[in-house]
C-alpha cells in the first residue's frame, strides 16, 4: 500500500522530487507508528501562482507561501483509528520554486529544504502547530528528528 499520492500541478514531473518525498514520508510514517494504519498523504507540487490561489481560496490569505497543509483528522482521531479502509491523512501542497529560493537563502541543499517542507507539512497533518512557543519546540524537535535519522542535514 502506498503512503503517498504525488501530483504535479503546473510544473513538470520530476523523479528526484518523488524519490525525496517518498523516502521522507516513509520515515515520518515509521516514526509516528502509522505504517499499518491504512493512511496516505496527497502531495501536490506546484508553482507560486497555484499555491497563492489555494492559500486565498482555503485560508483567505492572498499571498504566496511555501507549504500548505490540510489535515483530515483531529490528533485524537488518529490514535483511535482502527478501520481497514485506506483513507487520506491530509493534503500537503508545496511550491517548488519557493523550495529552491529558500534552499539558497538558508544555504541548504534542495533535498534538505524539500525534505523539511514535507516533514513540516506532515506534522501539521498530525495535529502539531507552531503558534505558541511550547508547541513550536515540540514540532521542531519532531521535524529535526526525522531529518537527522535520514542524515539530511545540509
Amino acid at each position: 500500500m502506498d503512503i503517498a499520492e504525488i501530483n504535479f500541478l503546473d510544473i513538470e514531473k520530476n523523479a528526484e522530487y518523488t524519490s525525496i518525498l517518498t523516502k521522507v514520508l516513509e520515515k515520518c510514517f515509521e516514526e509516528e507508528d502509522l505504517i499499518n494504519k491504512n493512511l496516505y498523504v496527497n502531495i501536490v507540487l506546484t508553482n507560486p501562482k497555484q499555491i497563492r490561489k489555494m492559500n486565498k481560496k482555503y485560508r483567505n490569505i492572498d499571498k504566496e507561501t511555501d507549504v500548505l497543509s490540510f489535515p483530515m483528522f483531529e490528533k485524537d482521531e488518529l490514535i483511535k483509528r482502527k478501520d481497514l479502509n485506506q483513507d487520506i491523512l491530509g493534503d500537503i501542497v508545496i511550491s517548488i520554486e519557493r523550495v529552491k529560493e529558500q534552499a539558497n537563502e538558508y544555504a541548504h541543499s534542495f533535498e534538505r529544504e524539500l525534505s523539511y517542507m514535507i516533514v513540516h507539512g506532515f506534522y501539521h497533518l498530525m495535529g502539531y502547530d507552531h503558534i505558541d512557543e511550547q508547541d513550536k519546540i515540540i514540532m521542531r524537535q519532531k521535524e529535526e528528528n526525522i531529518l537527522q535519522k535520514l542524515k539530511i542535514l545540509k
